[in-house]
C-alpha cells in the first residue's frame, strides 16, 4: 500500500505538469488553419448555443490561427490542471504498476483534452482522437505481451468495433444528436474498457447516456436549455467510461 501511495502521487504530481499543456492546448484551440476536426453534425454552417451564453463557432468568430482572449483562457486553467492530476493520480492507484497502465494514463490526459475542447466548440478533433486511438493500440499490445494477455487484447480490439457501431448506427439516424466525433470517440473508449471487460462495455455506454440525460435534465430545470438545445455528448461519455473504470477504488 505505501508504494502505490507514492506511486499515485509521484503520477498526480506529473499529471499537474500535463494538466498544464492540456489546458493551453484547450486554450488556444483551433491550433492551425490545417487542423482537421470531426464536426459534431454533417450539416455545414450550423451555429447553434451549447449552453446559454457559450455560442458555438461561427463563421464571424475568431480565427483559426488566432489566440484566444488569456483572461478567458485563465479562468478554466485551475480545473483543467487539476482534474488531470487527479485523474492521473486515481488511475495510478487503481492499475499500480501494471503493464495497462500507461494506456489508461494516455487516455485521462487526453481525455481531459478531448472534454475541455468538445465543451467549448462542440468539436471532438481527429488530431486527438486518433493519436490516443493508435496510442491505446500500441500501448496495450505492449501490456498483453508483457502480461500475456492476449485475449484481453482481442476483446478490446472487438468492444473497440463494436462501441464504434452502434454509435455510427445512432449518429446515421439522428446526427442532430451524434457526430461522428463521438462515433471514434467510441472506439478509443471501447478498446480500453473492452481490454477490462465486456461488462465495462456495456456499463461504461450505459453511463454515458445517462451522465448526458441527467445533465440535459438538471439544465432544462434550470432553463439553460431549451427543449430542442443540443449538448456536446463527448464529455459524458468520457465521464460514463472514466467512472466505469475507476469504480473499483470505491467498492
Amino acid at each position: 500500500m505505501p508504494a502505490l501511495a507514492v506511486l499515485a502521487g509521484i503520477t498526480a504530481f506529473l499529471g499537474l505538469a500535463a494538466g498544464v499543456l492540456v489546458d493551453r492546448a484547450a486554450a488556444r484551440f483551433p491550433w492551425a488553419p490545417s487542423r482537421r476536426a470531426s464536426p459534431r453534425s454533417w450539416r455545414a454552417g450550423r451555429d447553434t448555443p451549447v449552453l446559454a451564453g457559450v455560442p458555438a463557432p461561427g463563421p464571424h468568430d475568431r480565427g483559426e490561427g488566432d489566440v484566444e482572449d488569456p483572461v478567458a483562457a485563465m479562468a478554466v486553467r485551475p480545473l483543467v490542471v487539476l482534474l488531470t492530476a487527479a485523474l492521473c493520480g486515481l488511475t495510478a492507484w487503481r492499475f499500480g504498476a501494471s503493464a495497462e497502465l500507461p494506456a489508461f494514463l494516455v487516455l485521462a490526459v487526453s481525455g481531459v483534452l478531448l472534454g475541455a475542447i468538445d465543451v467549448r466548440h462542440r468539436l471532438l478533433p481527429n488530431r486527438v482522437v486518433f493519436p490516443t486511438l493508435a496510442a491505446g493500440a500500441v500501448l496495450l499490445t505492449g501490456a498483453a505481451a508483457v502480461a500475456g494477455e492476449w485475449p484481453a487484447l482481442l476483446r478490446a480490439v472487438l468492444a473497440a468495433g463494436a462501441v464504434f457501431g452502434v454509435l455510427l448506427v445512432m449518429a446515421l439516424v439522428s446526427p442532430a444528436g451524434m457526430g461522428m466525433g463521438d462515433v471514434k470517440l467510441g472506439a478509443v473508449l471501447g478498446l480500453h474498457l473492452g481490454w477490462l471487460g465486456w461488462p465495462h462495455v456495456v456499463l461504461g455506454l450505459f453511463a454515458g447516456f445517462a451522465v448526458q440525460a441527467v445533465l440535459a435534465l438538471v439544465l432544462l430545470v434550470v432553463r439553460r436549455i431549451g427543449l430542442r438545445s443540443e449538448l456536446p455528448f463527448g464529455p459524458a461519455l468520457l465521464v460514463g467510461t472514466g467512472a466505469v473504470v475507476l469504480a473499483p477504488l470505491v467498492t
